[in-house]
């Protein structure tokens, strides 16, 4: 085991290191394991998971295409034309993040609210720091609330082979929809205590954002609709079913998108959209794990892990929780959680016990720990990216007074709903 320890610990030193190259490192990785036997070539096809492959790729070109219908600004104004001030203005759209997050990748969330935000503030002469990092913080806890919200939601619903409706209720209980929405509702509380100053009105211009087209709105509607529906249906669907649904509804809205414009850019502008650098990262990675599982590395893991949890399932799973918010503080939370998945599941059958509720926590403390840091989350980089183009340098100190208090009030809660429902 001791060869694949040292090259998967040494990518990881690496993915930190140099975060502009994570991908290539990734790849690079996985294909040592391949070349040098650690994985099989047999093994290759079954260490990918393309069911969570194609449901981001998919999503993400709908994403592109739903932004260009500039119906989310449009949803945006709706809001703002309704709230009485500052303080309810930074609410609101947290919490207009938060929703769109939930179906919508974190970073295209940022990406659609975060300029709204910074039009508000510019008109209203107020610091938009805050209302950035508002932004960016409830888009990451909201992308755990739903199967599509997140990248790591969508590893873990591909694990527990769960539909979309098990994240609303699971085994005849509340499911993870109401513990990240139990945060939510905390949170939100975080916010407006930070805004308590902000009570300047806004002003009505009662102008709204035209919407150019309906179609891409449809589509993804129409995605979330079909993974709710195919949940229901009484079928034995291909595993990758998710995926290709997503992957479908995308082609279809590209040639739409031709049909309209015309032109190769309605079809390579949604495409080029799409990160293919987390596509490349995830496809790395499932290697490289699928490397140190032949190697019995994953075990010897879940072994050791369960002596740390001297039997306990409560102290295991709070280990669990909060080691995740601890390393993904710093961390991307992808490449962690694509580790544990495979790790929980030789805990759960190492110490005989059921899994879910380790699962769970791993997602909720791997989605919140992000929000600690400012580099504890893509979203977070964006938003802070897009406040730098603006000519706002964003200190520790900006973030950490909205961030720490934000990924506490959700992940307490969370954390203690949890074990009582899935736990005891």
């Amino acid at each position: 085991m001791l060869p694949a320890i040292i090259l998967f610990a040494l990518t990881y030193v690496l993915m930190l290191a140099f975060s502009k190259y994570r991908p290539y490192i990734a790849l690079a990785s996985g294909l040592i394991f391949v070349v040098t036997g650690m994985l099989p070539i047999r093994e290759i096809l079954p260490a990918l998971d393309f069911n969570v492959l194609l449901m981001i790729g998919g999503t993400m070109g709908l994403v592109q295409l739903f932004i260009d219908s500039r119906m989310p600004e449009r949803l945006a104004d709706m809001i703002m034309n309704k709230v009485p001030n500052i303080q309810w203005a930074a609410v609101a759209l947290s919490l207009f993040a938060g929703v769109i997050s939930a179906f919508v990748d974190n970073v295209a969330t940022v990406l659609m609210i975060a300029p709204v935000g910074i039009e508000i503030c510019k008109k209203l002469k107020t610091n938009p720091i805050p209302f950035i990092i508002s932004i960016a913080v409830s888009s990451n806890l909201q992308g755990a609330a739903t199967l599509v919200g997140d990248t790591t939601a969508i590893m873990l619903g591909s694990a527990l082979d769960m539909s979309f409706l098990d994240f609303i209720w699971y085994q005849g209980k509340p499911g993870m929809f109401f513990m990240v929405e139990l945060g939510a509702c905390l949170s939100a509380c975080i916010v407006y205590f930070t805004f308590r100053k902000e009570k300047s009105p806004i002003p009505r211009t009662g102008k709204m954002t035209e919407v150019e087209d309906i179609v891409p709105t449809v589509l993804l509607v129409g995605a979330i609709v079909l993974l709710i529906v195919v949940s229901f249906l009484p079928f034995n669907f291909p595993a990758e079913i998710n995926g290709m649904i997503c992957t479908a509804l995308l082609i279809i809205g590209l040639i739409y998108n031709y049909c309209k414009n015309k032109n190769l850019d309605a079809i390579l502008g949604p495409l080029k959209a799409i990160d293919f650098e987390t596509l490349g990262l995830l496809v790395g990675l499932f290697l490289m794990i699928g490397g140190i599982g032949h190697e019995g590395v994953i075990d010897a893991l879940a072994q050791l892990l369960a002596k740390l949890g001297a039997g306990s399932p409560f102290l295991m799973y709070t280990i669990i929780v909060w080691a995740s918010v601890l390393i993904s503080a710093f961390i991307d939370n992808i490449p962690y959680v694509a580790t544990m998945i495979p790790v929980i599941a030789g805990i759960a059958a190492e110490m005989g016990i059921d899994s879910t509720a380790l699962y769970f926590g791993l997602l909720s403390g791997a989605t919140l720990g992000g929000n600690c840091t400012p580099i504890g989350a893509s979203a977070n980089i964006t938003g802070i990216g897009i406040l730098r183009k603006e000519g706002h340098e964003v200190s520790n100190g900006d973030f950490f007074k909205i961030g720490i208090p934000f990924t506490l009030s959700a992940i307490v809660p969370a954390y203690i709903l949890i074990w009582i429902l899935f736990g005891v």
